[in-house]
């Protein structure tokens, strides 16, 4: 079969799933992974024809994503600010909000030299990683709650050249953080039960519930703890990060007020939604 008659069969098994354009970017990423190619190739290319052993492993790939399982799980690997990150079912996909966040804490500390930076939840380790390949005199360290996503986040860093200190904690069993820190960065578990309407198949029924969900009757939970935690943890003119939940921006802010915080800063995201919150310890 020719390659380019693939892509239409490809589509058209996914259109029904997914819209044209993501159905597009699957194409694209499967065309780089499986053959090295960019979509620009195909064109060029017209009378490509793809054998039956690769006919196979496209085959397997369509498979996975008509289960709707996420394309970054299948290949094992996302990118994120510019970095590639192994990424399993442990861990969640890094999100573009995400790397807002992370663009957000770079501009506002990238000439203040050495710091110490915490990021609570790391998950794959993207946002520590990232900060520690950006933010060359900081002393990053890390912390989930999970084994194996720390195993994974372990192995990014090796992977990125960059060293991160990692922590297995429970946050919410913690008394106290292991150390004072000038940047504290969390993006916790914020999504309520009574938002799993609005989350697709491919996320609520592959990405790890325990980073994505709390109960609707205290969805602030985390961002208590951690910021209760901050207050101590923070060195004299130390900032607190926080990625949130688009519908609790007023209340995060008020929550950070109520427990001393100054110059509290709730930031919109590429979408028009708050998601961000920065504030001094």
């Amino acid at each position: 079969m020719k390659l380019k008659d693939y892509r239409t069969h490809f589509l058209n098994t996914l259109t029904p799933l997914y819209d044209a354009m993501e159905a597009e970017s699957f194409f694209s990423i499967a065309l780089s992974e499986l053959k090295g190619w960019k979509r620009s190739d195909v064109a060029l290319n017209p009378d490509a024809v793809l054998s039956d052993e690769e006919i196979t492993k496209w085959n397997d790939v369509l498979e996975e994503l008509e289960k709707q399982r996420p394309i970054q799980y299948i290949f094992g690997k996302t990118h994120f600010y510019g970095l590639e990150f192994e990424v399993n079912e442990n861990t969640l996909i890094p999100r573009p909000e995400t790397e807002e966040l992370v663009e957000w804490i770079i501009k506002e500390n990238q000439h203040k030299g050495k710091i110490k930076v915490l990021d609570i939840g790391t998950g794959s380790g993207c946002i520590a990683i990232s900060l520690a390949n950006n933010l060359l005199m900081a002393e990053v360290s890390a912390i989930d709650v999970s084994e194996k996503a720390l195993a994974v986040a372990e192995k990014n860093a090796e992977a990125n050249g960059v060293t991160v200190h990692f922590l297995l904690k429970n946050i919410l069993e913690t008394e106290e953080l292991p150390g004072t820190y000038d940047i504290i960065v969390s993006n916790p578990p914020y999504v309520r039960e009574l938002e799993k309407a609005e989350i697709r198949p491919n996320v609520l029924e592959f990405e790890p519930h325990l980073a994505l969900f709390v109960e609707d009757t205290d969805p602030l939970l985390f961002y208590r703890k951690i910021a209760l935690l901050a207050k101590a943890g923070l060195a004299q003119n130390g900032m607190l990060y926080f990625e949130i939940n688009q519908y609790l921006g007023n209340e995060t802010v008020e929550m950070l007020e109520s427990y001393g915080y100054k110059n509290v800063t709730l930031k919109k995201d590429i979408y028009g939604n708050d998601r961000m919150v920065s504030a001094l310890g």
